[in-house]
Parts: C-alpha cells; structure tokens; sequence
C-alpha cells in the first residue's frame, strides 16, 4: 500500500509540477513563442534574400556584353576565298571547330559551317577537293558587336538558328561566338554561384 501511495503520489507530484510550471509562465510562453517566431522568420528572410541574390546574379550575367567572353576564346580560325573544301574540313577537323570565317585580305566575306559543308557540298554532290569555299560560304552574315550583351546574343542564334557569330568593331573580327560558347559561359556560371 505504502508503495501504491508512494506512486500515486509521486505521479501527482510530477503532474502537479508539469501544472504549476504551465500555469506560472504564461508570459515565459509568450517570450518563448514570439523568440521562435522571430528566428523562423529571420530565417526564412535570409533564404528568401540568398535566392533572390542568387538569380539576380544569374539575370546580370545574361546582361553583360561579350567583352567579358571575348578574353576565353582562343585563336580565330580563318581561310581565303580560294581555299578547297577539303582544306577547310581538315582543318576544321584538327582545330576541333565548327565553322572557318572567310577572309578576303582583311575584310569578313563569309563563313563556313560544318552545316555549309553538308547541305552546300555533300548534298549537293559537289566534288570538295575541286570546289572553293567561296562557291558554298555563307555571304549574308549576321555579325553582332562586342558590346551585344550574352542575352541578346542567345537571342540571335536562337531566332536566326545560326550557331555561330563573328563578333565585330571598326570592321575587324575579334572572335567568333559560337551557341555552345554561350551556354557554357553561363553554365559554367551558374556552377560558380551554387559553389560560392
């Protein structure tokens, strides 16, 4: 019986204690809960701000001329009017490029694409060690400057589907941007940013 008591007892005791402790710090409650509302909420204020910071960032970078993407690319790749096909697909080859711009002394007449060299020459049933490029070049180039920001560069390739840009100033060529450019320029961002 002593026991059973003891037990009874006991349990009141803590039931009373829990009871007690509610009932006495309504305030402490109070204190407790607007202290969690207010780190639940600052919280969720700074990831609103870090992902906000984040595609900003993302929307600035579509905005920035290609001056920024010039100094990445390499050499540019260039062959005269009266050069085979067979040499431009070679050195197309070797270089691991998509296009060759056509140059006449220092002026841009054209370009030649892997899709001139499949629809022009090979379609066509043209013989490439007997045809020049300037017979199958592309003439009616679109070129864009190097202030053209990346976005309006996508833009153009997309709306043109042309995969490839000669970006030029004062009538000299500085690079040629190709679709692919463009997109790992901004990928390769982007891995930056959720790195960072």
């Amino acid at each position: 019986m002593s026991k059973l008591h003891y037990m009874l007892s006991g349990s009141t005791g803590l039931g009373l204690l829990s009871a007690n402790a509610l009932a006495a710090s309504p305030s402490e409650r109070t204190l407790t809960s607007v202290t969690e509302l207010f780190f639940y909420t600052f919280f969720l204020c700074v990831a609103i701000f870090i992902t906000l910071v984040y595609f900003a960032k993302f929307r600035d970078k579509r905005r920035m001329p290609l001056d920024a993407l010039l100094p990445e690319r390499g050499a540019i790749h260039s062959v005269k009017p009266d050069t085979l096909i067979t040499a431009c697909v070679q050195t197309m080859s070797a270089k691991k490029i998509g296009a060759l711009i056509v140059m006449a002394g220092d002026r841009l007449v054209g370009i030649f694409t892997e899709r001139d060299a499949l629809n022009k020459v090979l379609a066509a049933g043209l013989d490439p060690s007997k045809t020049k490029v300037s017979d199958v070049m592309t003439k009616d180039l679109y070129t864009i400057s190097p202030t053209t920001t990346v976005n309006q560069a996508m833009e153009v390739v997309t709306k043109r589907r042309i995969r490839h840009l000669p970006v030029v100033e004062n009538g000299k060529v500085l690079a040629v941007v190709s679709s692919s450019d463009l997109t790992r320029w901004l990928v390769k961002d982007q891995i930056g940013e959720v790195q960072n």
